[in-house]
């Protein structure tokens, strides 16, 4: 997916609606796509989606195209995200509990599905803060370098090493019970 020109972006920014409404229908899948990843609900994707576009709607003219606007999109997505997700865990203040007597053994020479693999996925995710879950996804399933990471979280480089290693750690701690889902 290529940036738009930077014609499209500056009309946007001046109030064109019609260059506006070309930037939302390039980018509001992946938006979508990024935030289901985040949040594993279609619903608060769907509304972290609206609120990522009216936020670019009002801020789109102080965008300096100092970054591609896919990566100022992704920053502005990640962070809405994250703060989506911190919202709803303050309201439901819930805990994940792994039952591990839930899901029978796999046995080894099972082949492993899509949706058990999506499902395992999803447990180690789980145990995750948004921060850690935000730097686990950019990068094992975006394949975003740190630097990279650092950039779109507007965050320092060693704070994503530490969040990764954190995250690692909580993930290994219940590998053994996620190989059995």
């Amino acid at each position: 997916m290529d940036d738009l020109t930077e014609d499209i972006v500056l009309q946007a920014a001046r109030g064109d609606v019609e260059a506006f409404e070309n930037i939302y229908k390039h980018y509001s899948a992946f938006v979508y796509n990024v935030a289901l990843r985040m949040l594993k609900n279609i619903e608060n994707a769907q509304e972290v989606t609206q609120d990522v576009f009216v936020t670019l709607y009002r801020k789109l003219e102080t965008f300096r195209f100092e970054s591609s606007l896919k990566t100022w999109i992704y920053r502005i997505t990640m962070n809405t995200a994250i703060n989506y997700a911190k919202k709803v865990s303050r309201i439901q203040d819930r805990t994940v509990e792994f039952d591990a007597n839930r899901y029978p053994a796999a046995s080894p020479s099972k082949v492993i599905s899509q949706d058990q693999l999506q499902k395992r996925i999803d447990a180690l995710l789980s145990v995750l803060n948004p921060d850690q879950k935000a730097c686990v996804i950019l990068r094992s399933l975006e394949g975003l370098s740190y630097e990279e990471i650092a950039s779109t979280l507007n965050i320092n480089i060693n704070t994503v090493r530490s969040r990764l290693k954190r995250a690692r750690e909580k993930m290994l701690s219940i590998k053994e019970e996620v190989m059995n889902l």
